[in-house]
């Protein structure tokens, strides 16, 4: 039996979606008040390497449940209107995390190249976690 790798998917996931610069996520969070900073990464993730400052935690697992308002774990602050930016460690689990939002019908919604380690050299704030 052959499966489609993780590399496929996120090849495919690629074409589909909108990957935004680090200076790209600059220039939103200046012009954009409305636009959340989502991290993916798992907390243990978080903990070894900190997060970025302005952004919200929405562990991977979670992350279609909290972002669905007919969902019990929906989460108000992450409205549907809100426009959204993912990241992730590299940038494979934020792809195919967009991806799925598109499948849901979010529209508004990219994620960064490069992911954390981009971001974090872009010069944003980081801060530590306990």
């Amino acid at each position: 039996m052959m499966i489609k790798s993780v590399s496929e998917l996120v090849k495919e996931a690629m074409k589909q979606i909108k990957t935004i610069s680090v200076k790209e996520l600059k220039m939103l969070m200046e012009t954009n008040k409305k636009a959340v900073i989502i991290d993916i990464r798992d907390i243990r993730e978080l903990k070894k390497t900190g997060k970025v400052k302005l952004a919200k935690h929405v562990p991977r697992g979670m992350l279609e449940f909290w972002l669905d308002p007919s969902s019990p774990y929906f989460k108000k602050e992450l409205a549907i209107d809100k426009p959204k930016i993912l990241y992730c460690a590299s940038n494979w689990r934020s792809a195919l995390a967009v991806k799925t939002l598109q499948d849901m019908g979010f529209k508004n919604i990219c994620h960064v190249e490069g992911g954390f380690k981009a971001i974090e050299d872009g010069g944003f704030q980081i801060e530590k976690i306990n």
